[in-house]
């Protein structure tokens, strides 16, 4: 565990390097509500195994150190439930201008490590982290260079500052998994998120995974559903090995 300054404090993240020599190509990861925890400290060591240096920030530090919940009821689907929504208030708290602010404090904490290589990084993100991650490639594109967004809700919104309006900026590659059964993210959202890309020129895949839900990689949720996870992890490796290679040694 790290410790990463931000404007508004201090964000605490998980930070695992791959064994052997580096600098290593970085990937930032965005948690989803339940932040880090046992469950994503896993999943970042799978993608640290490739070669990959990994930062998983604790996306809702305002509130917290993670977890700042009890945690041990996502299993059950009414108490995963009753947890979302004593965390929505700080979800609903986290403005397109603060996850700015914030993505740029990750980026120069990881950069500022000699173990992390320089250049552009990725970003991978579930739930609300994906939603985040898909902000912060618009609003640093020149620093990362792939998105991969699994289940994220509320890409498409009304507002003014919807994530789906930023995405003319993107100049990397991005990959969208929804879940076919995610009220967060409906058909028609699914579709003007498509057209907003293909009208920009962005280099993207997006796909629906038939029978998930919304969360469906995290295996400590009621959401889980393991086709889901072992596709995700299929998808996300893909896009890693293409937009962020690991160099030979």
């Amino acid at each position: 565990m790290v410790d990463v300054p931000t404007g508004d404090g201090v964000a605490d993240a998980y930070l695992v390097l791959p064994d052997g020599p580096g600098p290593h190509p970085g990937v930032l990861m965005y948690p989803d509500a339940f932040g880090p925890r046992p469950r994503l400290t896993e999943m970042a060591d799978r993608i640290a195994e490739r070669g990959y240096a990994v930062l998983v920030p604790n996306l809702l530090y305002r509130g917290g150190r993670a977890p700042q919940f009890d945690l041990s009821g996502l299993a059950d689907p009414e108490e995963r439930g009753r947890i979302f929504q004593k965390i929505s208030p700080q979800i609903q708290g986290l403005t397109a201008d603060s996850i700015t602010r914030d993505t740029k404090a990750y980026l120069d904490f990881f950069h500022a490590r000699s173990a992390v290589a320089p250049g552009p990084v990725a970003i991978v993100g579930y739930c609300m982290g994906g939603t985040n991650a898909l902000r912060a490639i618009e609003a640093y594109p020149d620093r990362i260079a792939a998105l991969a967004s699994f289940h994220a809700g509320r890409l498409v919104t009304d507002r003014p500052d919807s994530p789906h309006r930023g995405i003319g900026k993107i100049t990397g590659e991005a990959y969208f998994a929804h879940a076919d059964n995610d009220q967060s993210m409906t058909p028609e959202q699914v579709r003007t998120l498509e057209t907003a890309l293909d009208a920009a020129g962005v280099a993207y895949r997006s796909e629906v995974y038939e029978g998930a839900t919304h969360g469906f990689t995290m295996s400590d949720t009621a959401a889980y559903q393991e086709a889901g996870e072992q596709r995700h992890w299929m998808n996300l490796f893909d896009l890693l090995d293409r937009a962020l290679p690991i160099p030979e040694r």
